[in-house]
């Protein structure tokens, strides 16, 4: 049985509903193994929990909406 794993941030019910979706399509499409077989696992984890580059994301993210972006450059 195929087992997709994915470790991110937080996803609103909608953003997990359709990565299951799609990853399950996308995976049993290239592999041509039957949807049915597929296992998802989503592990959400708070931003302050990553780092890059010496920094958390949820610190990265607030020096970016401080830049007025809101994403990175």
């Amino acid at each position: 049985m195929p087992y997709i794993s994915m470790e991110c941030g937080t996803l609103t019910d909608k953003q997990k509903s359709r990565l299951i979706k799609e990853l399950t399509e996308t995976a049993a499409g290239i592999t041509h193994i039957p949807a049915e077989f597929f296992s998802i696992t989503i592990k959400e984890l708070p931003d302050r929990n990553f780092g890059i580059g010496g920094r958390s994301i949820d610190r990265i993210k607030a020096e970016y909406a401080v830049k007025g972006t809101g994403k990175p450059e």
